[in-house]
């Protein structure tokens, strides 16, 4: 029965990884305190269920609430709003030369993203530029004047 709860906490952890609801984590934890208890008395499944559902209940109840507002916590930096139409218009850096028809790279909002140039010229390393368009996970950029840095 160890396993099984072990392998229920691992599955929950990973759907925890991809959602970040903070439902499945609670769960994993209520599946590794029935591990626990596994290694104690391995035939009491009933207190091991038990076990497992008080530990998530706490919780989701307690405990999930002040997780939620910590990650939910905004600093001033730039929020954007949807995948590929909510980075259409920022800014980023150049990290290396844009080519037109290969990619470059560009660091936008903390990440680095694979960038093409929107005109047919490179766009050099360390420039300021502005995102026109997505495609996938590419963006089209193009420089942003000098006289709009300032």
């Amino acid at each position: 029965m160890l396993v099984v709860w072990i392998a229920v906490a691992a599955l929950l952890l990973a759907v925890e990884m991809h959602h970040l609801a903070f439902f499945a984590m609670f769960g994993a934890a209520g599946a590794a305190a029935a591990a626990v208890v596994t290694t104690v008395a391995p035939d009491a499944i009933g207190v091991q269920i038990a076990t497992a559902a008080a530990v998530t209940v706490v919780g989701v109840v307690a405990v999930r609430p002040y997780v939620s507002k910590a990650f939910a916590r905004h600093g001033d930096g730039i929020v954007v709003h949807g995948v590929h139409g909510g980075l259409v218009g920022a800014r980023g850096t150049t990290i290396d030369e844009v080519p037109f028809h290969e990619r470059g790279h560009v660091r936008l909002l903390g990440e680095t993203w694979l960038a093409i140039a929107a005109d047919e010229k490179p766009i050099a390393a360390a420039t300021t530029v502005v995102v026109v368009s997505v495609s996938g996970t590419t963006l089209t950029v193009k420089s942003v004047p000098e006289r709009e840095l300032q």
